[in-house]
């Protein structure tokens, strides 16, 4: 499935936008996290003068209120498989707060064990895990009025092998059988810009079934993107069939950081889950005319 999107702006914060600064990324966060906390000051103030635009999420873990502009999606639907919970948020949340769209998302591995080591005695077993971490996907997709879908898979853990191809069949078929209940749907998926077997899984079924946009997968994996070896990797296998686009979202980094709060509520210190912003600052670099401070990479195929 291909198409073009239907971009509409949203209004941007009032609070400055942090930039690192020379010191690089080591004070980063910081600015960052004071930033965010100066806008969701904003957005509680609307929300307590009883603005029914602003919405309160808590953050599963910790309990902790956020507050967020609720979005009104308009233009064609969009269907995003995505290998985990957290996938969309990291990778593509900023577009679509920008520019909602009727989104509806499919989860294909929502079985897990992995949770951040200090709460491993908290969340001790794999449903504690999967049911915390439906709870993020549930809260961190909220904002954007998206229908989720869990196929109910478990996750790859450590050490990493190849995806088993019977697997791909099975998973493949799973996810035409959504697809063909939203026809009129545009196609989203992953990349595969890291080595991730899940990854390279719903990469490969979506291209089976005709996906032609996918998102750059890399945010939360800076060793994956840093290494010369793996970017190799990575136009090696697509073989120069990908076109890479930007999409400013820098009038939406703050809201972003909630959705990031949301997905990420286990996360400690609360900076840490900064990362993808961090990597939407460096491919912000790469925009036409250099305009944005932040944005989020994209790969479109060429249509036949």
């Amino acid at each position: 499935m291909n198409g073009t999107t239907a971009l509409t702006d949203t209004s941007a914060p009032s609070v400055p936008m942090p930039i690192p600064d020379a010191t690089g990324i080591y004070t980063f966060p910081d600015d960052l996290d004071h930033a965010h906390h100066q806008w969701t000051h904003q957005l509680l103030t609307r929300h307590q003068a009883h603005d029914h635009q602003v919405i309160e999420l808590m953050a599963p873990h910790s309990g902790r209120p956020h507050f967020i502009e609720l979005r009104r999606p308009t233009g064609r639907p969009v269907l995003a498989l995505e290998p985990h919970h957290d996938d969309f948020a990291l990778s593509a949340s900023g577009t679509f707060l920008a520019h909602p769209r009727p989104l509806t998302v499919a989860t294909v591995f929502t079985r897990s064990t992995s949770v951040h080591p200090s709460l491993e005695d908290a969340y001790s077993t794999e449903s504690a895990v999967s049911r915390l971490r439906d709870r993020e996907g549930a809260a961190a997709l909220a904002p954007f009025a998206a229908t989720r879908l869990a196929l109910g898979h478990k996750d790859a853990e450590p050490p990493y092998r190849p995806y088993d191809e019977g697997r791909l069949a099975q998973i493949t078929e799973e996810l035409r059988a959504i697809v063909a209940a939203h026809p009129d749907a545009e196609l989203l998926a992953p990349a595969a810009a890291t080595r991730h077997p899940d990854h390279l899984l719903v990469h490969d079924a979506a291209v089976r079934l005709g996906c032609r946009w996918f998102w750059e997968d890399l945010a939360f994996w800076s060793t994956y993107a840093l290494a010369g070896c793996d970017q190799h990797l990575f136009r090696s296998r697509t073989r120069a069939a990908l076109v890479p686009s930007l999409v400013d979202v820098t009038s939406v980094v703050l809201d972003k950081c909630t959705v990031l709060r949301m997905h990420g509520s286990q996360m400690y210190p609360a900076r840490k889950m900064y990362r993808p912003i961090r990597h939407a600052w460096t491919a912000a670099a790469d925009l036409p005319n250099s305009s944005g401070t932040y944005a989020e990479r994209f790969y479109r195929t060429e249509s036949s």
